[in-house]
């Protein structure tokens, strides 16, 4: 039998980046676990779609492997369930309840739930969608992490009974998101998988500007898009950007398009990966508006938040470089000091205080 995890985590995905923002969020809280002595298994449902396209099979900051079916969990991995200090179960599981029920049996008190999706699940259970959580399940995880803050905490707590929910923003890697120094090839670009309810604020705030602005540049990465969207000829696009090449991507822009989807914007407090991403190269960032954002990256001073195209065109055209390169300067300073893996890992190991996570590690440290 090997040595107990400090925390195992069952997520969508850790190996696979493509069309998910999962892994790269589940990656940048692990490595920062793994910098503070946590030792951490990753339980993985092998699916096809992301076996195809695995861009991190073997981490080297975690222990990662895969099962097939719920079932799998109890007869291959209940005895590293069972002496774990924690338990972490992911948003979009597949099975999420049957997953989380069987975590339950095997090892209560000590589950906890990070929802990655937190706007998008909660409108799923006002409408009776319990595809990968049940609404009676909530009260029971130790505590309930959450990719959206504000008031959509007091929600959790109050209109869902979670003993305790506790914001868990994404964060990002600080020494694999910096500027590359490669020279800017477009004006603009935007870094997302194709959503239904981002499109029309990436058609208002990237295409539409780049018709009006024929003479410079812009680029869509990501997959999933219809074949059928009418793409400008100055637009250029990139299918899939594995995160490896995402810090020389917001390098050769002069700026980066935040768009944020449609329950995230109606929560507000729900800062994407992509947003902490750009901010740690230095890409100044333009981002449509919600609540929360002028408090996570002041507007004027560290984004700049536009309505409409006419916002976009009327930057583009004319930017102030040296007031630019401060905004973008502030930015990355927010980010690297408050929205790191190791700073977000240090906010998870306080929210389980009372499991035996720390005193786990602090012991190995000492027997060093």
């Amino acid at each position: 039998m090997r040595p107990p995890f400090d925390i195992v985590v069952v997520g969508l995905t850790l190996s696979s980046s493509w069309g998910n923002g999962h892994a790269t969020t589940f990656r940048s809280l692990l490595k920062g676990l793994d910098a503070l002595g946590i030792r951490i298994l990753f339980l993985e449902r092998d699916k096809p779609w992301y076996a195809a396209h695995r861009d991190l099979p073997d981490p080297d900051f975690c222990t990662l492997e895969f099962y097939d079916e719920v079932e799998e969990l109890a007869d291959r991995y209940g005895d590293d369930l069972a002496g774990a200090g924690a338990v972490l179960v992911g948003s979009y599981v597949p099975d999420g309840k049957a997953v989380i029920d069987s975590l339950f049996r095997i090892a209560p008190g000590r589950v906890s739930f990070y929802d990655i999706d937190t706007p998008l699940t909660l409108a799923r259970l006002e409408r009776g969608d319990e595809e990968y959580l049940a609404a009676a399940q909530i009260p029971g995880f130790h505590t309930y992490f959450s990719f959206t803050g504000g008031p959509t905490l007091s929600r959790l707590e109050n209109r869902f009974g979670a003993a305790r929910a506790v914001a868990l923003y994404c964060s990002v890697e600080p020494e694999r998101y910096r500027h590359t120094g490669a020279a800017a090839s477009w004006d603009l670009g935007y870094l997302g998988t194709y959503s239904p309810d981002r499109q029309p604020t990436l058609e208002r705030l990237l295409i539409e500007p780049a018709r009006r602005l024929p003479h410079k540049r812009f680029v869509v990465a990501g997959p999933q898009y219809p074949s059928d969207i009418a793409w400008p000829g100055n637009v250029d696009r990139i299918d899939h950007l594995p995160p490896a090449e995402h810090a020389d991507f917001y390098s050769r822009q002069r700026f980066t398009l935040n768009v944020t989807r449609a329950d995230m914007i109606a929560a507000g407090w729900s800062p994407s990966v992509r947003l902490f991403e750009a901010a740690a190269v230095g890409t100044p960032i333009v981002s449509d508006d919600w609540q929360g954002l002028s408090e996570l990256l002041p507007d004027g001073k560290a984004i700049v938040i536009a309505h409409g195209p006419e916002d976009v065109v009327a930057l583009l055209a004319d930017a102030d470089e040296k007031r630019t390169r401060e905004m973008a300067q502030a930015a990355r300073k927010i980010v690297l000091e408050k929205h790191t893996g190791i700073a977000r890992a240090t906010e998870l190991l306080a929210a389980l205080d009372g499991l035996a996570v720390a005193s786990r590690s602090t012991a190995r440290a000492g027997a060093a």
